[in-house]
């Protein structure tokens, strides 16, 4: 575990509201190769800069990352004028799929800028400015793929043997992704890449950290004081040429295959967070429809009996059925045989959380790690045991359309 500054001297931390500006958030990002974002539909958060970072791995990676912060908060003078979710501290959060190497990252910014509810708020730690001198944005130039660590005719053959393996065993769900390589002949700017998603899919949490981009449909968990809530979304179906939407929402909502898909994934978070709390209900499902994809989706909603901050209730859900699979243990391993790649933070949780344990995590989908001027897509599809390798391929090419046109400027 690797953290900075490890310094225990007081910082002082002040919120101030401002009048809704109506500008757009991702906006404000100065700067092309450190963007730090979690914003829906115009509202979220933004920041800048970098007060403290903690690095973590390994299996313990939530409850050090949970202690971790703890400790930072502890030792901060909040000024704080607003008082909810979101306002005074805040980590930008993006945690690992696997727990080896399970390298995961929090970042505490100098300066975060917030809007929800027509309410627009800055969070600065110590004598950060408020208003950096902004990079002027730039658009990526052409844009050539390559082979990732798992290759589409690799990808498919996994597929066969996974579910090969769930008709003669116990297994009832696995989720296996592959990779592609996107290189320009300059680096890319992350901002561009944001705005590109956010303008496209503004239904979805656009985010960013560490160089981890994307816009995910799906929300983990957020936590609000005794509040726990999920929306959660398994099964898929894509635009066929000739069938109208409203035909496919209907062969969605009829298909045995994604239902059943479905279930196990409404049954893992169900399972795992039902601990912490003293009621739940669950609604759906229904169907999320996006511009590249239609999903089943349900919303999950407990009342807490504890007092679990989100990163521990994290630790306890992750990872759900929709992207491990089920029983959770026997997926895992099979996705690491199967796959062969690290899948790094792409399908863990990512998002935000604040001083009070407060906040919200999806998992981290529709995305890219960007490095310079290269970008590592990932896609996964959610198999049981009569999924078709070939349409698999489809679903999955489907699912990287948002980063691709995204990086393209389409």
């Amino acid at each position: 575990m690797t953290s900075a500054p490890t310094s225990r001297a007081r910082q002082r931390i002040r919120v101030r509201s401002r009048q809704d500006r109506a500008g757009d958030l991702l906006g404000l990002l100065p700067n092309p190769d450190q963007a730090l974002a979690w914003v829906r539909d115009g509202s979220g958060l933004v920041g800048w800069g970098e007060a403290a970072r903690l690095e973590v791995s390994g299996p313990d990676r939530f409850a050090q990352a949970d202690a971790w912060w703890r400790e930072f908060v502890s030792h901060l003078d909040v000024d704080d004028e607003l008082g909810v979710p979101g306002s005074g501290p805040v980590a930008f959060v993006s945690m690992a799929f696997a727990d080896e190497p399970g390298d995961s990252v929090l970042i505490v910014p100098e300066v975060v800028v917030g809007r929800r509810n027509g309410v627009e708020w800055v969070t600065t730690i110590g004598t950060a400015d408020s208003i950096p001198r902004k990079a002027p944005l730039s658009r990526p130039s052409a844009v050539r793929y390559a082979n990732g660590q798992l290759p589409v005719t690799e990808y498919r053959e996994a597929v066969r043997e996974a579910v090969a393996r769930m008709r003669d065993g116990d297994l009832g769900k696995v989720v296996l992704a592959h990779d592609l390589l996107a290189v320009t002949d300059k680096r890319i700017d992350q901002r561009f890449v944001l705005q590109g998603l956010a303008r496209r899919y503004p239904e979805c949490w656009s985010y960013a950290v560490d160089g981890l981009v994307g816009a995910t449909p799906e929300l983990l968990l957020r936590r609000t004081g005794s509040v726990v809530d999920s929306r959660v979304l398994a099964g898929t179906t894509w635009p066929h040429d000739g069938i109208s939407d409203e035909e496919l929402a209907l062969a969605l909502m009829s298909s045995e295959k994604n239902l059943e898909e479905h279930e196990y994934a409404i049954t893992s978070l169900a399972e795992t967070l039902r601990p912490f709390c003293s009621t739940m209900s669950v609604d759906g499902p229904s169907v999320l429809r996006l511009p590249n994809v239609s999903h089943l989706s349900s919303d999950v909603i407990g009342t807490l009996s504890s007092s679990a901050s989100l990163l521990h209730l994290g630790e306890a859900v992750h990872p759900t059925a929709a992207v491990g699979g089920t029983p959770r243990l026997d997926a895992t391993r099979l996705i690491a045989q199967l796959e062969g790649m690290d899948r790094g933070r792409y399908a863990g949780p990512v998002g935000w959380i604040d001083g009070n344990g407060d906040g919200e995590l999806g998992i981290a989908l529709r995305c890219a790690q960007i490095n310079g001027s290269t970008a590592r897509l990932f896609a996964g599809c959610g198999l049981v045991a009569d999924s078709d390798p070939d349409s698999e391929v489809q679903e999955a090419h489907a699912k990287m359309r948002p980063m691709r046109e995204a990086l393209e400027g389409l």
